[in-house]
Parts: structure tokens; C-alpha cells; sequence
């Protein structure tokens, strides 16, 4: 009885707190409505909070065109959104108080190098984080896992925040920047405390702010594009920490709006003929201004993407990126509409990208190159000598600083070193190295035409698993006859393989029967049979191998001097694709059924987060291929050196090395499965395989056992070098496809993902 009564009055006492709660919230409610700050301010607190005018649309279930004109004071909000409205305004005010409110001046001591900017610094008014969110995100990982101890510099571990959910501080305060190099408490360094990268815009009245990652807003004082640029390498504070030891610290990027670019005396837009050339005219007024204030540019000039530097000054870089997307810098085929993108979402988009691969330095291709050379600079600094100086030598592992001659073999056509060769001369797989990706289809068994749908399957970062573990090299190349072929030795081999039967090879350590004539060949790009000898990098040789077979090279151009350069490059990125695709709800341990659940309209689920996960596969992929960058113009004619060949980083045999052992690895999962399921590939497209099957699903054909896959068979999973589902079309729809253009081995998994096709794609 006296529990039952215990329980009376507490539900008493909880239903009068609700009441009186309630008769609160109706107060605040009526005030509200009678008290909502000017149109001005409505907008200075939205974009302080970085929040865009969709997102409060969402929240309080209206159109952003209606937010729009609550901001430009055409119509007020009425009851109920009236309240709502306010409250959110409310609670943006009290976090982001007008610039002119008085509040402290926190005063640092500066601990800047002698060489460092020491003048005096203009106050800024910045409205920022209170506490950085890589710490936070850090913080939150050690409690979660006591025993975890999370480096601070492994950005794809990092939580990044969104605009809209990013916690903030209480109050803004406007406070005069530290001298560069200034540390703080917590051992962040202060020169980055604002992060990789700005998206700097204007509004009509001339203002500029500039938006950074994790909500950051910055009033810009730069009047200039010069002054722009020194402001932001003394007090904006950008930047990002090196990624090895004997590298440097990642450019200040600066990402500018159409808005922004006017405002500098930059056209919002490229002219026709300044596309055509990538670049602005030496003679436009903007680039005269930098020249005027001894800035200079690049050979690249004033384009899309822009280096402003000065020469360095005992050892200190001073130079700052600029990305225009309006002068499409942001390639749709990779960033897709993140040019079109509010300020404050592009700050966060881009600012996930750098925090977890790189601050970007121009297209995907050309990160994916400089990422290379931050992981592994070509020098670093020596042990003193007798008098105490260290000096500059080579960093072991790397590619060193200076260019090294390729193979003749590896040498693409109009190389210098094939000069000498007649004008139309065209050179067999005896003269050149030909290691592509799988470009290879066939006709339809009679037994696959009665199946009902073709499943293709893809692997995830195909070419980025290819570079895991691979040994290349790092050096010139040593020119040997008739060797003994080593499979630990990086180079190019010429060898004969056409005598390899298919029908039978080793799988494992046991022998297995297949059929021959449904499988591609692992040693061509075509999938067809070589006809005699040809040059094969390293993995391709070994692979041939591996299916128990001799091989005799004839000559080979070997690298003595050699390593795994590439393995922290693929750890880097695989981490960052990792990371993200977690973020979109595709874990890394999930299950096959799980995972395909995961992964069906995953873009949908954050569309910003779908367009990083492209442009880190870009990255890889682009990475790769500029490793045999060709000549771009600029004069060129066949038989004449071009300037990528001065790179340490253009080497053709690393990028054969990979595509070769990329096929492979499609070739021996390609035998497994054969092997085990009697069941061949119809098409293959790089990393893409079609399989002809009666269900819909991969799982419907992926021999999986409890849960378990074919050891060294596909597997499905978010991991490089594991697949998912690419997509799924009815044996009619191809066989339709092939007949529509009359080409029976018509490469089907081109189309397999939606299903389109147009007349253009096969030349009509």
C-alpha cells in the first residue's frame, strides 16, 4: 500500500513539472512571436552559425525560398514556425554575439622562428570552435576503447564534423591572431589552428568571409588578391601539419567563390580562349598586381589552380594554393556539383577530403601524385657533420629529386628515346610494354543464354589494392640478357608465354581442369592469347608462374635499387575510403547481406560524403595514371622531351607495375571461382567482372559457406580488393544490346551498372 502511494505521488509530481513546463514553453512562445532580431541580423547569425538556408528550411519543414525572404525582410513568419524560428535564432545569438560586442583579448607569447612574420598583426573577427574537433574526435575514441591510443595526425580515423551538427562556442570573440608558429596549450600547433583550407566569399555589399571546417567563419580584411595571400599566411593561420618527418607542411588553400573572384579582379569565368590555354593572360591586370607586390606563380600561371609564392627564406615555404571552382577546377567527373555547393558545405567537403588524404593541390590526379611524394620526399635532412651542420641527402625509399631514364620498352610513343624510329613506325608487343587494365567479353554459352540476369560484380579500389605490398622500383634501370627470372625483382621482361594452357594451371598447390576458351588471358589488356614474345612487368611474369609453367625471359631492364614505395600511399587513401564509407553507414565488418543492404542508395544518404568517397577513388586512379603523364600541348612534337619527363615521379614502370598486378589479381580470383563453381566471367571492364546467373544478387552466385567466402575467391566487403555489387540486367537486355550493334562480344559490363547506352558509346 505505501509503495502504491509512493507511486501516486511521484506520477502527480511529474505530471504538475509537465504542466509547468509546458505553461513556460507557451510563454517563451508568445514572446517569441512579438520578438525576432532584423533581417540583417537573421542572416549574419545563420551564416556565423554556417548552417545553410536549406537546412533551417528542413528543420522547420518549409522552402528555402521562404527562409530566403525571411532574410531579406519581404515576409515575416507566422505562428507556429514564428516561435520555432526564434528560438533557433535565440540560440544562435547567444553563441555567435555581434562583432562589436566587448569581450577579452587573449594575450599569447609568441615563440616565432627569427625568420617568421613578426610585424604587427590586424585583429580578425573570428567565430570558431571552442575546442578542435580532431581532439574531440580523439578524446571520444580513447574513452570509448581506454586501451586505444589514436595517433593525432591520422586524419581518416577522425570524425569530421558537419556544418550543421558541429558543436560550438558560447561566444565569439574577436581577438588578434598569434604570430605564426605559435603553440598552444594542448600542443596544436597555432600556425593550423584554422585548419587546411578556406572557401572565401562576398556578399553584395563587399563583404568577405571566409568559411572553414567544423563551421568556421572569418571576416577577411584583404582588399587585394596580393593581400589576400599574405593574409593568409600570416594570420589566417591555414595549413596542415607534414605527413612524414622530411617533407613540409602541407599550402594554405584557398578556395574562392564567383563572388569572391570579382571582388579580387579575377573574372568570374574563364573566356574561351582562356580555357583553351588553362590560364589567365600574363598580361591581366590581377596577375601584374601579384608580380607588382613580387609574388609569383608557377609556370601553370593564374588558372584553376594557382600557386602564389615567394622564394623561401631559410627554409620557410611561403606559398598559398588558390581553387576556383568557378573556372571548373572541381572536375564534375569527381567532385560532381561541389562547385555549386553553399561556402560553408564546400568548406566542409573539401575540408573532410584534406583532413583525411591531403590538402588538395589541383586536379584528383595530380593530389594523388603530390600525396606520393608527402609520404615519401626525396630528401631528408643528414646526421651533423664535425661542425654541427646537417645537410640535404637522400631519403631512402623515395624516388630521390632527380628524373631517371625509363626502359626503351616502357618508353611511350614520341618519347626522346624513340626518336630514331621512322615517323608511322608502330611497335609490337616485342618493342613496347603494353600492361593495361581487362578489356575483354565474349559470346554467351548456349547454357548462359537460358539464365535470366547478368550480375556484375566490382572491386572496390581496384588499382589501390593492386599497389599494396608491390615491390617497384626506385632507380634507373640495369639492362640484362638472357636472365633467370627473379620474382622479387622489379622490372620489365622479355619473355615468351604464349605456350601457357589455360585448361590446366595450379591453383594453390593443386592442378585444375577449366575451360579454356571462356577464360581471359591473364598475360594481354585484351584477354587474348599473346602470339609470341612480348614485355611483361614483374607480376605478370611471376603470375605465369604461379599457374606452373617455365618461363625464359630472353632480356629483361631490371631495378637492383628497389622497395615498397607505394604501401603508405595505399594505407593513406584505403583509411580514408574506409572512414567515409563508414560515415555513409558501410562498415568495415559487416556481414554480405548486411553489406549489399548498406551499400544499396548509400550516395543518398549524405550526398557531400558520396562525392569525397568519388573523389578519393579518383585520386587512386588518377594518381596512378600520372605516373606516365603524356605531353599536353604546348607545342609539342613526337621525338622532343615534354615537362612531366623532368619529374622524379614520372615513371611508366611504376604504373605498369600496378596494372599488371591489378589484372592479376582479377585473373587468379577469376580461376578460383571457375575452379570451384564451374562458373566464367561473360565480361570483363577494368575492374568490373559480369557473370550470367539466375538470381539478382552476387550472393546469389558467391559461394559463401556459414558465412565464410572461397578462400582467395571474390569476396564482398567495403575493403580495397573486395567487391560489391555493380549492378544487375536481364541476358535479354544484352543479348538486345549486342544485336542492336551487331557486335556479339560487346563488352556488357560498360552498361551493367543502369543499364543505359547511346550511339555514341559504340561510335555511331
Amino acid at each position: 500500500m505505501r509503495d502504491r502511494c509512493r507511486v501516486v505521488v511521484e506520477v502527480n509530481r511529474v505530471s504538475t513539472e509537465n504542466e509547468l513546463f509546458g505553461a513556460v514553453d507557451a510563454l517563451l512562445e508568445q514572446v517569441a512571436q512579438d520578438d525576432l532580431p532584423t533581417p540583417e541580423e537573421r542572416r549574419r547569425l545563420r551564416e556565423a552559425s554556417g548552417l545553410s538556408q536549406e537546412q533551417i528550411a528542413k528543420a522547420l519543414k518549409t522552402r528555402r525560398e521562404t527562409i530566403g525572404n525571411w532574410e531579406s525582410g519581404e515576409t515575416e513568419p507566422r505562428p507556429p514556425k514564428r516561435a520555432a524560428y526564434a528560438r533557433l535564432l535565440e540560440g544562435l545569438a547567444e553563441r555567435f554575439p555581434p562583432p562589436g560586442a566587448d569581450l577579452p583579448v587573449v594575450e599569447v607569447e609568441s615563440t616565432a622562428a627569427p625568420d617568421a612574420f613578426t610585424g604587427p598583426t590586424p585583429p580578425t573577427d573570428a567565430r570558431s570552435l571552442s575546442a578542435s574537433p580532431l581532439r574531440d574526435a580523439a578524446a571520444r575514441t580513447e574513452l570509448e576503447n581506454p586501451q586505444s591510443t589514436p595517433a593525432p595526425t591520422a586524419p581518416a580515423e577522425q570524425a569530421v564534423p558537419s556544418p550543421a551538427d558541429t558543436p560550438r562556442s558560447t561566444s565569439a570573440s574577436r581577438r588578434t591572431a598569434a604570430p605564426a608558429g605559435t603553440a598552444v596549450s594542448d600542443g596544436t600547433e597555432e600556425r593550423f589552428v584554422n585548419g587546411p583550407l578556406l572557401v572565401v566569399d562576398a556578399d553584395t555589399t563587399g563583404q568577405v568571409v571566409a568559411y572553414g571546417v567544423g563551421g568556421l567563419v572569418l571576416d577577411v580584411p584583404a582588399t587585394s588578391l596580393a593581400s589576400l595571400v599574405e593574409w593568409a599566411l600570416t594570420e589566417a593561420r591555414l595549413g596542415a601539419p607534414r605527413l612524414n618527418g622530411s617533407g613540409s607542411d602541407a599550402d594554405p588553400l584557398l578556395v574562392l567563390t564567383a563572388a569572391a573572384c570579382e571582388r579580387y579582379g579575377l573574372p568570374a569565368a574563364l573566356s574561351k580562349e582562356e580555357q583553351l590555354a588553362g590560364r589567365l593572360t600574363d598580361g591581366h591586370k590581377a596577375v601584374k598586381q601579384l608580380a607588382a607586390q613580387d609574388w609569383r606563380l608557377t609556370k601553370r600561371g593564374l588558372g584553376p589552380w594557382a600557386r602564389i609564392y615567394r622564394p623561401a627564406q631559410a627554409g620557410t615555404r611561403r606559398c598559398v594554393q588558390l581553387c576556383l571552382p568557378s573556372w571548373n577546377a572541381l572536375d564534375t567527373r569527381h567532385w560532381a556539383d561541389a562547385a555549386g555547393l553553399p561556402p560553408a558545405e564546400l568548406a566542409h567537403l573539401l575540408g573532410v577530403y584534406a583532413m583525411r588524404v591531403t590538402t588538395p593541390r589541383g586536379s584528383t590526379a595530380v593530389t594523388g601524385l603530390e600525396l606520393m611524394t608527402a609520404l615519401h620526399p626525396p630528401t631528408r635532412a643528414s646526421e651533423p657533420d664535425a661542425t654541427g651542420k646537417r645537410h640535404s641527402e637522400h631519403n631512402p625509399g623515395s624516388l630521390g629529386k632527380d628524373p631517371v631514364d625509363c626502359a626503351p620498352c616502357e618508353a611511350p610513343d614520341g618519347h626522346p628515346l624513340l626518336a630514331d624510329l621512322p615517323r608511322f613506325h608502330r611497335r609490337t608487343p616485342a618493342e613496347v610494354l603494353l600492361e593495361e587494365a581487362y578489356d575483354w567479353a565474349r559470346e554467351l554459352t548456349d547454357a548462359e543464354c537460358l539464365r535470366r540476369n547478368l550480375v556484375g560484380i566490382d572491386v572496390n579500389m581496384a588499382f589501390a589494392a593492386g599497389a599494396n605490398g608491390l615491390i617497384v622500383g626506385l632507380g634507373a634501370p640495369t639492362h640484362v640478357d638472357n636472365p633467370v627470372f627473379d620474382p622479387k625483382l622489379p622490372g620489365s621482361w622479355l619473355v615468351d608465354l604464349s605456350h601457357i594452357d589455360l585448361s590446366r594451371v595450379k591453383s594453390g598447390k593443386n592442378w585444375v581442369d577449366l575451360d579454356a576458351s571462356l577464360l581471359p588471358s591473364p598475360f594481354t589488356p585484351t584477354g587474348h592469347r599473346p602470339e609470341g614474345p612480348a614485355w611483361y612487368a614483374t607480376p605478370t611474369v611471376a603470375y605465369a608462374q604461379e599457374l606452373g609453367y617455365d618461363v625464359a625471359p630472353l632480356e629483361a631492364h631490371i631495378r637492383y635499387d628497389n622497395g615498397r614505395y607505394l604501401d603508405g600511399w595505399y594505407n593513406r587513401l584505403r583509411d580514408a575510403y574506409i572512414a567515409t564509407m563508414a560515415d555513409l553507414g558501410v562498415s568495415a565488418d559487416a556481414s554480405p547481406e548486411k553489406f549489399l543492404a548498406a551499400m544499396d542508395g548509400y550516395r543518398r544518404r549524405d550526398p557531400q560524403l558520396a562525392i569525397v568517397v568519388s573523389a578519393i577513388k579518383a585520386t587512386v586512379k588518377g594518381g596512378i595514371g600520372k605516373l606516365r603523364e603524356r605531353p599536353r600541348g604546348e607545342g609539342w612534337k613526337p621525338g622532343e622531351p615534354w615537362r612531366s619527363l623532368a619529374r622524379p615521379t614520372w615513371r611508366p614502370d611504376i604504373r605498369a607495375a600496378v596494372i599488371s598486378r591489378t589484372r592479376v589479381n582479377m585473373h587468379r580470383k577469376i580461376v578460383k571461382h571457375a575452379a570451384f563453381t564451374g562458373q566464367y566471367p561473360i565480361a570483363i571492364l577494368s575492374d568490373c567482372a559480369v557473370y550470367a546467373v539466375d538470381g539478382t544478387s552476387p550472393l546469389d552466385f558467391l559461394p559463401y559457406r556459414e558465412g565464410k567466402p572461397l578462400p582467395g575467391g571474390w569476396r564482398l566487403g567495403v575493403s580495397p580488393g573486395m567487391v560489391k555489387h555493380e549492378g544487375t540486367q536481364s541476358v535479354l537486355w544484352g543479348e538486345g544490346l549486342r544485336d542492336r550493334f551487331d557486335a556479339p562480344e560487346l563488352n556488357l559490363a560498360r552498361y551493367i551498372k543502369d543499364g543505359t547506352v547511346t550511339d555514341q558509346d559504340n561510335g555511331e
